[in-house]
């Protein structure tokens, strides 16, 4: 017979101060120690391996998978369907915390969304570094998905944290910045 063991608590998503999550993450576990009075059980930092090359080395690095963006579980509603006053600005007192995402009545992750996700809010799996810079000024590429996709442009930067790039592509008869994530082009037949 298989026992699973249901953790407490739910995982909320927050929205804090850009470069800020380390800080807001040890801020929530060093208040943690000091009162269990409020039911947050566990913060993360979501992070993800990454394969990095400069000056032709190669090395494996962790990268935020969220930047911006922190994560607790906690009981942030009462039986009753209220929120619990101290768990909400227990949270919203820390600084460098802007917000739950959701507002006023934030929505915890459901089941499916924690699958993206590393432990320990997600299963157990084999890390497998991506490449961090795939893309460099001056390639041409093509779109493959959303609005723009058959457009060709040329990057014109690229941005390892966020994983997106700018290209510079046609659109009604003139030259346009688009702003697209990696996995939204390929490379253009030479």
């Amino acid at each position: 017979m298989e026992e699973t063991v249901q953790m407490q608590g739910k995982w909320y998503t927050l929205q804090v101060l850009s470069n800020q999550e380390n800080k807001v993450r040890d801020t929530i576990k060093r208040q943690l120690e000091l009162t269990d009075a409020v039911p947050v059980y566990d913060v993360c930092i979501p992070t993800g391996k990454v394969l990095e090359v400069k000056d032709g080395n190669r090395k494996t690095v962790d990268r935020k998978m969220y930047p911006g963006y922190v994560f607790v579980r906690m009981d942030l509603y009462r039986e009753d369907g209220v929120i619990d006053e101290n768990a909400w600005y227990f949270i919203k007192n820390i600084q460098g915390v802007i917000s739950f995402m959701g507002g006023d009545h934030p929505l915890p992750l459901a089941d499916y969304e924690l699958l993206s996700f590393p432990p320990p809010m997600g299963p157990e799996v084999d890390a497998v570094a991506v490449p961090a810079t795939i893309w460099s000024v001056g390639d041409r590429v093509v779109v493959i998905e959303g609005v723009f996709q058959g457009s060709e442009g040329t990057v014109t930067a690229v941005d390892d944290e966020r994983l997106r790039l700018t290209i510079e592509a046609m659109v009604f008869d003139r030259m346009t910045p688009i702003e697209l994530e990696f996995r939204q082009v390929e490379a253009a037949e030479q």
